[in-house]
């Protein structure tokens, strides 16, 4: 192939359909636990966490619900993935050879949030959320000095030692977990002859940026636990959950609606979800949430 700008600008064309193809035909699940949230800067407070909306009689003047600032941040991230293409291969047109990275690239490229959404998830019982307490916790401040309900505290997990499986609430627009955007990942190349990378190196550079990053949400939507996943424990989950309440000591109005395993755990949950009969009884859960399998909560 014939090096100039033209045909530099061809490639890069041809290089990022192989590149989009792959990243519009993988599956991606962040979105099923995660709200999307548009970053205008370097990090994001999110002070509205630390509230719930009700609506109450008017007696009197209106009561204000303050968004009280618990001064959790998100702060964004930088990634990149990049690929070498060598002068002489272009020159030699063996570019074909750079077709399956590409592809895997945009594969990569699509199941990022799923790795840092699941992975923020799976951390939730070790890693704090507004509250200060760990996402999953025995003892989640229930509300604040001066409320009705000041110095209780509530769960949201089960102990034990096996893997952990978790249960969201997905029906609202808040979710669980926080998906921040202050650059979406983006298609670059350092494709000009004269860039001096190319005439140090002899070679192109294709690759992948992004401004991104994840953070919890509310944890009154999500149960963990690392106890058994059998029919008894997932009531308690559930009803648990569905019991939670705000810092005025009305219901949230909870609706468990997906159950996040790792593969470990896929058939328990099948079991517990879609079998009519259990150890002969008949299953009363079947149908109660839907089912997502992923290898990053493991």
């Amino acid at each position: 192939m014939l090096i100039n700008s033209q045909n530099l600008q061809m490639l890069f064309k041809g290089f990022k359909s192989i590149y989009t193809n792959a990243f519009e035909q993988t599956e991606s699940h962040y979105s099923k636990i995660a709200m999307t949230v548009s970053s205008s800067t370097r990090e994001e407070e999110y002070g509205w966490l630390g509230q719930f909306p009700e609506l109450r009689e008017w007696i009197g003047d209106r009561h204000i619900n303050r968004l009280r600032a618990d001064g959790f941040k998100i702060r964004n991230r930088k990634f990149e993935s990049t690929v070498e293409v060598k002068r002489d291969d272009i020159a030699d047109d063996t570019i074909g050879l750079y077709r399956p990275m590409l592809s895997e690239m945009g594969r990569v490229t699509k199941q990022h949030p799923d790795t840092l959404v699941f992975k923020l998830l799976r951390d939730g019982f070790t890693t704090k959320c507004y509250d200060g307490q760990n996402f999953f916790d025995e003892e989640h401040p229930l509300s604040g000095p001066g409320t009705p309900l000041a110095d209780q505290a509530v769960s949201n997990m089960q102990p034990g030692a096996g893997p952990a499986w978790f249960l969201l609430d997905t029906s609202r627009e808040v979710k669980p977990i926080i998906w921040q955007e202050r650059e979406k990942y983006e298609f670059q190349a350092v494709n000009d002859h004269n860039d001096t990378e190319v005439f140090l190196k002899d070679r192109y550079l294709y690759g992948i940026r992004a401004r991104v990053n994840c953070g919890f949400g509310l944890w009154q939507l999500a149960f963990g636990s690392k106890a058994g996943l059998t029919p008894d424990n997932f009531a308690d989950a559930r009803s648990r959950m569905m019991d939670f309440r705000g810092d005025r000591g009305h219901l949230l109005g909870i609706s468990p609606k997906l159950l996040v395993v790792p593969p470990a755990l896929e058939a328990d949950a099948r079991r517990l979800l879609m079998a009519d009969v259990i150890d002969g009884t008949s299953n009363i859960w079947r149908g109660a949430a839907d089912l997502l399998v992923t290898h990053y909560v493991g």
